[in-house]
């Protein structure tokens, strides 16, 4: 049976199941590397554990490139192979490889001539701008190596070849949580050894993936000489990664005004942040993990206009993605001053400052599921409009206007409950628009079919 006889006929439960597992085995070890991170440099100090704070607004930046083609080539493809257009399929995958290389070698290269000035704008302090200089020092140089293996990831996984995808992410995400203590204790470098660490990792991703993508045969290879950087190819991967490029650059964004809001009141609170973001991209990451299974399976059976399993896909995956959110918010509830001890014991106000807002984002956390699966599933049948309001309103919408108000009229208490409070409006916001794309898909509907969308797309 071929794969897209398989994707097209076979249960879509299993399908899901089957190609959750690799997906979700990537987006837990590498929310796990970035804990890992934060766990070792948390013994270096407050001013330390808060540089990364500072530097994880840069790597979502660099990240929002990585999946913006990875998401927007991927989602193509999956709709090409579905449609049995294989030729496409080749040009837009060789084009997000290359671009996106590019893309992350002109970010190192600005971010590194304007160093300093960059970690002021992030909301470095004076106590912190040593440390954050130093990490993203081998952050930024590893910037292509990020962009690029991030695409290859997504550009596997929609095509339907997740245990390939596992293979480089993971690979890289376990050799850096080994170098993390060898650099940071071992050499004794300090905050720079978990950026180097972090760097050689992506390298080694990237390299793992690009073999595996040229020498698996069930995928499609990885080609110089389809490299076509044109409008039309642009365009596609417009419709399907502009709402991941908007989602990362404006949490970008958002991240810097909660450092900046936090940077008033010390050190101890934008440590104290930085642990919850990092704790709770831990939580999210099996949600993502699993709604990356889920999109292959929308991307072939809506190309093939099978939108019956389209909506069977979505309504299973959004049952057990809400069983699983509501457990690891009780989770998180319960044992919220045990999971910020466990990153900075011996303050504490980052202590104090983190239960609470971990407590308060336990809230509103099991409503994500609605709000990320519906995002992804609009990305990838290419309805580009709801899929970009969705993906700007949580972060820019509804966060950054919270935040300024509320740091202003409550203090640290306002820094705290402002991300709760931007979820539970978003989920508000993505339920009419989820629903309304949902009824939307009916056997032979004009208006969800695409229609030849590649037939301006080969010269």
């Amino acid at each position: 049976m071929s794969r897209y006889e398989a994707m097209t006929t076979k249960p879509v439960e299993g399908l899901v199941l089957r190609l959750a597992g690799p997906s979700l085995a990537i987006m837990m070890i590498s929310a796990m590397y970035n804990m890992a991170d934060t766990y070792f440099v948390g013994s270096l100090g407050t001013s330390a554990t808060a540089s990364l704070g500072i530097s994880f607004s840069l790597m979502a930046l660099v990240q929002a490139v990585g999946f913006f083609f990875g998401q927007g080539a991927g989602s193509f493809i999956a709709r090409a192979l579905g449609a049995q257009d294989n030729e496409n399929a080749s040009r837009m995958a060789a084009t997000g490889f290359f671009s996106s290389f590019i893309a992350g070698a002109l970010i190192a290269a600005v971010g590194l001539v304007f160093l300093t000035p960059l970690c002021a704008l992030l909301g470095a302090t004076p106590t912190i701008m040593p440390y954050a200089r130093q990490y993203l020092q081998f952050i930024l140089l590893g910037a292509p190596f990020m962009t690029s293996s991030l695409t290859q990831n997504n550009l596997l996984r929609f095509q339907g070849s997740s245990f390939y995808a596992m293979l480089g992410m993971v690979s890289g995400a376990v050799l850096n949580v080994g170098l993390d203590p060898l650099f940071i204790f071992g050499l004794d470098m300090g905050v720079r050894g978990a950026s180097l660490a972090t760097m050689i990792s992506q390298m080694v991703s990237c390299g793992i993936l690009f073999f595996v993508s040229c020498r698996q045969k069930e995928s499609i290879g990885i080609s110089l000489k389809n490299f076509s950087p044109r409008w039309t190819v642009y365009r596609e991967m417009l419709r399907g990664g502009f709402p991941s490029l908007l989602r990362q650059g404006i949490a970008s964004i958002a991240v810097v005004f909660l450092n900046r809001a936090a940077g008033g009141f010390g050190d101890a609170v934008i440590a104290a942040v930085s642990i919850v973001n990092r704790v709770v991209l831990f939580a999210t990451a099996a949600l993502l993990g699993f709604g990356q299974g889920f999109q292959p399976v929308c991307g072939f059976n809506y190309g093939a206009k099978r939108y019956d399993r389209v909506k069977k896909a979505f309504w299973f995956c959004m049952k057990i993605c809400s069983s699983a959110l509501v457990v690891f918010a009780a989770l998180g509830f319960v044992f919220a001053p045990e999971i910020i001890a466990l990153f900075r014991r011996d303050d504490p106000e980052v202590i104090r400052v983190g239960v609470l807002a971990l407590r308060v984002y336990c809230f509103p956390f099991p409503f994500l599921g609605w709000v990320i699966l519906n995002n992804m599933m609009m990305q990838v049948i290419g309805k580009a409009v709801p899929a970009s309001i969705l993906a700007l309103s949580r972060q820019g919408l509804f966060l950054v206007p919270l935040v300024f108000l509320l740091e202003r009229w409550l203090g640290v208490l306002g820094i705290q409950i402002a991300m709760p409070i931007a979820d539970f409006c978003t989920f508000l916001l993505a339920l009419p628009l989820g629903l309304g794309i949902l009824r939307g898909m009916k056997e032979g509907s004009e208006k969800n079919t695409d229609g030849p969308w590649v037939n301006d797309f080969v010269e």
